[in-house]
């Protein structure tokens, strides 16, 4: 099974997009990692009403978070956050199997 950390802040954050845009009950957080970005991979996150065939389903504080197969290799121990700074606020990635990454904070290598 896969090992994915979602902060208590973090948490808060969806739980607060999923009421805002009104989907159903069934709603999580998907959470992939997609081609692209400065380093060679980019995280991607998206609500989506349910989840898609052969995905992971877990539920973590309340949330539900759906992963598909190619996005689980690279997001095992990985710690997801919500944080705030001088610089704006947004979700931040804590990828212990990244390799190398770049100053945006949304792309990495392995």
């Amino acid at each position: 099974m896969l090992a994915l950390t979602l902060t208590p802040t973090a948490s808060e954050k969806v739980q607060e997009f999923i009421q805002e845009h009104g989907v159903e009950t069934d709603a999580g957080l998907r959470v992939a990692v997609l081609p692209g970005g400065c380093s060679g991979f980019q995280y991607g996150l998206n609500i989506e009403d349910a989840p898609e065939d052969g995905d992971e389903v877990m539920d973590l504080g309340g949330v539900k978070i759906f992963v598909d197969p190619f996005s689980a290799q690279y997001l095992d121990g990985i710690e997801i956050d919500y944080v705030t700074s001088f610089m704006g606020q947004g979700f931040s990635f804590r990828n212990p199997n990244a390799a190398g990454g770049c100053g945006c904070g949304s792309s990495f290598t392995v």
